[in-house]
């Protein structure tokens, strides 16, 4: 071998741990202050991730604030993340879900490019999951750490040109344990198998999500008779499937027996079906003020007069549902959900 063959392969060796996902910073007692520190990504400005941080997205989305996300997986090699039914993947010890909001400038235009807003990590650490928030700089060059949060004030437009702004907020290491808890334990909400169960492009092509984790080992195996979960923006499919999938993605992690609204008795995730926990003609429990002064979550038939929508039409913070992580109303979930509820037999 000559001089100059061994310089090629000696680079390489060395670039490979250059360019790998930093799986200190991931195991790190303390956070690291930087995004760029764990190596995510080879390009943070054009969230172009590192090879071993594979992207996925979710049939159905959570809400924040019509803000855009990327979301991202990295599991250490040699690992995979155990199949549980009706929840989320058990990753392994050393993997990191990551995801990075931010608004499009004019969503007529993606490629008017985008403003990064913050990136959130939920890292497996040996005592269980960590989440904590990067906040992207003006320069959109850097990700820095914020605990205490941070407020930002974005904008951006539309699909009809109009200029929308929005106070958007990064949350806080404790906020971000209000909506990520089960059992009281931090734990990730979105990629749910059921939630990901569909076809995404990748550079080697288009493939389900989850036939591709698979293939990666990233996960251990696939339920061939997974639930059920639409995209509620679907139209195609029906009103219930729409209304029930987007409730239990917006709220159903916390409305759940394991969740932190589990003594409310309102359980909105899928695996629900008894109508009371559902919220049909179900009294509220120490909801105040609320309530509205309603009497029942869901009233079939009569949208106006459940607490639900109530709820979700307000941006008083001692009313609106869910409590955290919007600013604004979802004036199209609104429709979906009272549309559900007059639909429903009285």
């Amino acid at each position: 071998m000559n001089l100059k063959n061994l310089l090629v392969i000696t680079l390489l060796f060395f670039a490979s741990f250059i360019y790998s996902v930093n799986e200190e910073a991931i195991l790190a007692k303390d956070f690291p202050r930087k995004i760029s520190d764990y190596s995510f990504f080879t390009d943070g400005t054009d969230q172009v991730p590192h090879e071993n941080l594979l992207p996925y997205e979710l049939i159905s989305p959570l809400f924040s604030d019509y803000s855009y996300k990327k979301r991202f997986v990295y599991v250490p090699n040699g690992k995979a993340g155990t199949y549980k039914e009706d929840w989320v993947y058990d990753f392994p010890v050393g993997s990191a879900l990551v995801k990075t909001f931010y608004f499009p400038v004019d969503e007529r235009n993606l490629h008017l490019g985008n403003k990064l807003l913050e990136t959130r990590v939920l890292l497996r650490q040996e005592d269980g999951w960590k989440a904590v928030s990067y906040a992207w700089n003006e320069e959109q060059t850097e990700a820095f750490i914020k605990i205490a949060g941070k407020t930002i004030y974005a904008d951006w437009l539309d699909l009809t040109g109009q200029k929308r702004n929005v106070r958007y907020r990064v949350p806080n290491v404790n906020q971000c344990k209000e909506c990520h808890s089960a059992n009281d334990k931090i734990t990730p909400i979105g990629p749910k198998p059921t939630n990901l169960n569909k076809l995404l492009d990748y550079k080697e092509g288009t493939f389900n999500q989850l036939s591709f984790l698979l293939s990666k080992g990233y996960i251990d195996q696939i339920d061939q008779n997974l639930r059920k979960i639409v995209d509620w923006r679907d139209e195609s499919q029906t009103l219930d499937a729409r209304a029930r999938s987007y409730l239990a993605i917006n709220c159903g992690h916390c409305h759940s027996k394991t969740g932190v609204a589990n003594s409310t008795g309102l359980y909105l995730d899928l695996r629900e079906n008894k109508d009371v926990h559902l919220g049909i003609f179900k009294s509220p429990v120490a909801t105040g003020r609320g309530s509205g002064g309603l009497k029942y979550s869901i009233v079939p038939g009569r949208a106006e007069e459940s607490i639900l929508l109530y709820r979700m039409r307000s941006t008083d913070p001692g009313i609106m549902m869910p409590e955290s992580g919007r600013a604004l109303i979802h004036k199209e979930a609104v429709k979906l959900i009272e549309d559900w509820i007059n639909d429903m037999e009285s």
